[in-house]
């Protein structure tokens, strides 16, 4: 292993950045920071994870690694030690976060604010954790810190001054967000409350972040922001332009807000920078992006994790530094390749069992990239916690009671046995979500019909149950689940319903049937994207490109970033002869999505097809990285291959062939096995469990009329 190369990496997290709100702000100039960082970088898009949920991405980021392998399924697990749940923390995490792997390669690291950091781990270097915010000043002990949430643990006392408190925050700091501010009744209206909190909370983790890079040595520091995620969940229904149900009044108040959210970020990445030193390589990332058109939700779907359904599929990158390129784009990355990438630069092997890549277009001359089969098992002192190390009871209280008020999980109360509970499920669920999204639903079939026994109630779960049966082939049984949801006879009443049966009904080659539920998805939702991908994909399959053009344009008129309906345009492109603009659909695909196999294939067939083997051989191997045993890109390499290297010419013949691939399992074989359901309530009365189960939260109390009057100063 060769040693760690001496440089500094900065990596900057800033949860929900989304580039569809930055560049309207960088072509007013009024993000001048990160335009000085893009212009001597790359940027591009970052594909987020399934599912959409911070706890679970952040630690993606760090570990490069999907959660059912960092072991990090969501906010909160059940508390096998004290009863009741606890928040995910860095004990839980199951493998080492990059702070642990530089650690033990020599290399100092500051980690201040990370999603599930907490308790702080003894690495060589800092930890600031996500449980700093309950840093309090007590009159009589002066200020206290949490224990665990900062090592070394001495460096608590001189952190925990940089606390901001709402309270502090004058009209200087409010105005520029909110111009208005003065003429808002908080006695009625306590959003005033929920911005100021969340200021406060970026500007304490930004003093503490700058002045341990000030004052601390480091290699590598990391520091996450919420408050682009915080401000858009609270403030979005308010940007413009404006929705028709916000009311003139809450327009004009509070439609600047995330505007001032940006250009408040952009001022802190400016000191940053300055800490950093033009010799440092900068990553700014985000996990997610945020939804701020058309596209915005009316309120929040009735789930725990009903927030997320905000979230858009790709967040923001930029990469700069000495040795990388300038001024460029780079596509198709995502949030698993950070800590490949980071490794890389500092001149560290990469596990062969991380889930990403480093990003190597982003060099002007790309390194060796070394592997070895996992830091796991690189024995060293990585600054992990000791086995059996446990999150502080009270702590652990005090932030279940913090993602409460953020929403990010239900409040279960004091039932020790019912947050246990919730707990598991949820998490549960995440991974479940997760293994589909991975096309590995015979994983994920076993812990949803779990769930389903537990709370046959939950459509969500029921709906998933089903769309996972469809993908293992479990034709008659996800449509046995159906039927149960929606009444034998039933028709669906959601798209999801009307597109799992149209994909069930084209399955089994009854594709007047498939048309119909998709148009009658279309009916209930015209304008959603993948309603219309979904229509797209049907025209095509009939061969009806003159149908399935125009349904894959709809689709990207309502979300320019659909990589699936630039996927499908290629194949309409390629199917006409029309090779320049199928390559370009597919370059777009990929771009967004790197793992398209499909999209890579048309790629190349519209390379080759175009007179540029050398690309398109680059194309077809790389769509079989992502797919093996895709045939037809073995058969298009073998004619490539032809004349300048015969013998790999052959290898893609043989590879081509049928008795050269492993035998897959006749889809009849499962079409029309079925298996056992619990009883599932009718629909109605699953949405009266439902809204028993999960209320409208009750409107916040009026104020009692009593007046409290706080004497500070000399002691009295």
């Amino acid at each position: 292993m060769t040693a760690p190369a001496r440089r500094r990496v900065l990596l900057v997290g800033w949860d929900a950045a989304d580039w569809e709100h930055i560049h309207p702000l960088l072509d007013a100039g009024e993000l001048p920071t990160l335009e000085g960082l893009i212009n001597r970088g790359v940027m591009g898009n970052l594909a987020t994870l399934q599912p959409v949920l911070s706890p679970m991405l952040w630690n993606s980021v760090a570990t490069g690694k999907l959660a059912d392998k960092h072991g990090i399924h969501g906010f909160i697990e059940p508390d096998p030690v004290n009863g009741g749940a606890r928040p995910f923390a860095s004990t839980s995490r199951r493998c080492k976060a990059l702070w642990n792997i530089l650690s033990q390669s020599g290399l100092r690291s500051q980690v201040t604010g990370w999603w599930a950091s907490h308790p702080a781990e003894p690495i060589r270097g800092t930890v600031v954790t996500n449980a700093f915010g309950g840093a309090r000043l007590d009159p009589a002990r002066g200020w206290t810190v949490p224990a665990g949430a900062v090592h070394p643990p001495e460096l608590g006392p001189r952190l925990a001054p940089f606390k901001v408190q709402p309270a502090e925050l004058t009209e200087a700091h409010i105005l520029p967000f909110i111009p208005d501010a003065a003429r808002i009744d908080q006695r009625a209206d306590r959003r005033l409350e929920s911005f100021a909190k969340t200021l406060a909370d970026a500007a304490s983790i930004h003093a503490v972040a700058t002045t341990l890079l000030e004052t601390e040595p480091w290699d590598f520091a990391a520091v996450y922001y919420d408050a682009v995620d915080h401000f858009c969940h609270a403030f979005m229904p308010y940007h413009p332009p404006r929705l028709p149900w916000v009311s003139a009044e809450d327009f004009a108040l509070y439609s600047g807000v995330v505007r001032g959210a940006y250009r408040f970020h952009d001022m802190m990445l400016e000191r940053l920078l300055q800490l950093a030193g033009p010799d440092a390589t900068v990553i700014l990332c985000s996990d997610h992006g945020f939804e701020s058109g058309a596209q915005r939700p009316r309120g929040n779907p009735r789930e725990p994790d009903g927030p997320a359904a905000w979230h858009r599929q790709y967040g923001v990158l930029v990469l700069a530094g000495p040795g990388l390129r300038s001024d460029e784009r780079i596509y198709g990355a995502s949030l698993l390749d950070l800590a490949p990438t980071v490794l890389t630069l500092f001149g560290l092997p990469v596990g062969a069992d991380m889930d990403g890549r480093p990003l190597l277009e982003a060099w002007e001359k790309p390194p060796r990239v070394e592997t070895i089969p996992s830091w796991e098992d690189v024995p060293g002192d990585a600054g992990l916690h000791p086995p059996g190390a446990q999150l502080d009871r009270e702590q652990a209280g005090e932030l279940m009671r913090q993602f409460a008020a953020l929403g990010y999980i239900e409040d279960p109360g004091a039932d020790q046995a019912k947050q246990a509970d919730c707990a598991e499920i949820e998490g549960k669920w995440n991974l479940a979500r997760l293994l589909l999204w991975r096309n590995r639903a015979a994983e994920a079939l076993p812990i949803l019909e779990e769930l389903v026994r537990r709370r046959p109630w939950e459509d969500r779960f029921l709906g998933r149950l089903a769309g996972a049966c469809f993908q293992a082939g479990f034709l008659r049984q996800a449509e046995r689940v159906l039927d149960a949801m929606d009444g034998d006879g039933g028709e669906p009443d959601h798209p999801g319903g009307h597109l799992l049966r149209s994909g069930i009904a084209m399955a089994r080659g009854d594709f007047p049937r498939g048309l119909r539920h998709l148009v009658a998805a279309e009916a209930l939702e015209p304008d959603h994207p993948l309603v219309c991908v979904q229509l797209g994909n049907a025209w095509s399959r009939l061969r009806r490109w003159d149908r399935a053009k125009p349904a894959y344009e709809r689709a990207l008129a309502a979300d320019p970033d659909s990589a699936l309906a630039l996927q499908g345009l290629a194949a309409v492109h390629c199917r006409r002869g029309e090779w320049t603009a199928a390559a370009d659909a597919a370059l777009r695909a990929v771009g967004l999505l790197h793992r398209l196999p499909l999209a890579h294939f048309l790629l190349g067939v519209a390379l080759a097809r175009s007179g540029q083997p050398r690309r398109a051989v680059v194309a077809f191997e790389t769509a079989l990285r992502f797919q093996p045993d895709l045939a037809a890109a073995h058969r298009h390499l073998a004619v490539l291959w032809r004349e300048r290297d015969p013998a790999k010419a052959k290898a893609h013949r043989q590879a081509a062939t049928p008795r050269h691939r492993p035998a897959r399992p006749q889809a009849d074989e499962r079409a029309d096995r079925t298996w056992d359901l619990p009883p599932i309530p009718p629909r109605a009365e699953r949405r009266a469990i439902l809204l028993r189960e999960r209320p409208d939260p009750s409107p916040p109390a009026p104020p009692s009329g009593k007046t409290f009057v706080i004497v500070s100063g000399l002691p009295r």
